[in-house]
């Protein structure tokens, strides 16, 4: 149930960081393309030209790619056999290639008449200058099988990383409607002992007992409908749910039971999951008093110790026997699995039955401070 607590990190690969990546670097080979033409200009034909017009043929020569690699990323967000290796999409993106290089070339020859004729200097050196030769198409070719490759490996990544998103959720939802199970159960069950208890008292004729720990019920459930379950809570809050269960055994227990409750202020402001401790005290008083005609006591302790918070339920009755010296009731079972939820590898649960009798359940979780 840890899942919903791990912290798993993915490098997202947002598609507006990519565009803006690939035009940088385009913007980039404009320049130095428009630098080279430049400095040829000067070198071998002795020529003073401007450099605008090589910057417009550097900017004509990159701008295509960006374009093209634009196109590619918007198909495959509405195709993604696009990019998916197949032998029908190899022989695709080949035919594809062959006619955008033509249709490149067209345009760089384009762009090269029309900065001839508009810079005539310039046009001294390339107006007679042919881009339509076979290494020209065969670096189209390559950049445009570049650019595939790239924007392949970059979508595969994309929808692994949105795959892995989506499984997560599914699993955090899943564990999220777990935990609201445990916490249904866990309701119910104290209700229910609860009503039984009222309805004990009234048979027996105890009707001031019973209104009283009616009034005490209200309490507990005024304060669990307002929750928002699961979640932690202050212990305040949950101490609070705790003294009102306890108020309503001591009128059922007609004086027999003795509770000591010990918290510290640094413990009061402490978040824990909410109805950690009433089914500790509801197993020490079923299975350690109530089978005792004195009675007995009870007594909680709680404080934090560093960076934990500390939390104590123990009595003197006569202890669990049988499965429950295990820890494996219903309750017990469900507060385990409510700690490994919200503190996975970071709680301890123990158990203690002493030779001399009663018995201690001691839980360890890190402190978080409520929100004032």
């Amino acid at each position: 149930m840890s899942i919903a607590n791990t912290d798993i990190r993915i490098l997202p690969v947002r598609p507006s960081i990519g565009l803006a990546v690939v035009s940088l670097m385009a913007g980039l080979l404009a320049v130095l393309t428009a630098q080279e033409c430049h400095n040829t200009l000067e070198r071998r034909h002795h020529l003073q030209a401007p450099f605008a017009p090589s910057l417009v043929y550097g900017i004509v020569t990159w701008i295509w790619w960006v374009a093209i690699t634009l196109a590619l990323w918007i198909l495959a967000n509405r195709w993604p056999t696009v990019l998916k290796p197949s032998i029908k999409m190899v022989v695709a993106h080949l035919g594809t290639a062959c006619a955008l290089a033509v249709a490149h070339l067209v345009l760089l020859q384009y762009t090269i008449s029309f900065c001839s004729s508009y810079w005539p200097q310039w046009g001294l050196g390339y107006g007679k200058f042919s881009v339509a030769t076979p290494e020209y198409f065969g670096l189209n070719i390559v950049i445009y099988g570049f650019i595939c490759g790239v924007c392949t490996v970059l979508y595969s990544r994309m929808q692994t990383q949105q795959a892995i998103v989506q499984k997560l959720e599914i699993e955090r939802q899943l564990t999220h409607a777990q935990l609201q199970k445990l916490q249904m159960q866990m309701e119910p069950h104290f209700l229910f002992n609860t009503l039984n208890a009222i309805t004990s008292l009234m048979v027996l004729g105890r009707n001031k007992e019973a209104i009283k720990t009616m009034t005490y019920l209200n309490n507990i459930l005024r304060t669990t409908l307002q929750r928002k379950a699961p979640e932690k809570v202050p212990f305040a809050e949950e101490l609070r749910v705790v003294e009102s269960y306890l108020a309503i055994q001591q009128v059922r227990f007609a004086g027999r039971l003795e509770v000591k409750i010990d918290a510290t202020p640094e413990a009061l402001d402490g978040l824990v999951p909410c109805f950690l401790l009433q089914p500790l005290v509801e197993n020490a008083i079923k299975h350690g008093i109530a089978p005792l005609e004195s009675g007995g006591l009870i007594e909680t302790h709680v404080k934090r110790v560093g960076d934990m918070l500390w939390m104590e339920v123990k009595d003197n009755g006569c202890g669990p026997t049988g499965s429950d010296t295990k820890g494996h009731g219903i309750g017990m079972q469900n507060i385990r699995e409510r700690l490994a939820y919200f503190y996975p590898d970071a709680y301890e649960f123990n158990t203690v039955a002493p030779v001399g009798g009663g018995y201690e359940v001691t839980i360890q979780i890190p402190y978080e401070r409520a929100m004032a």
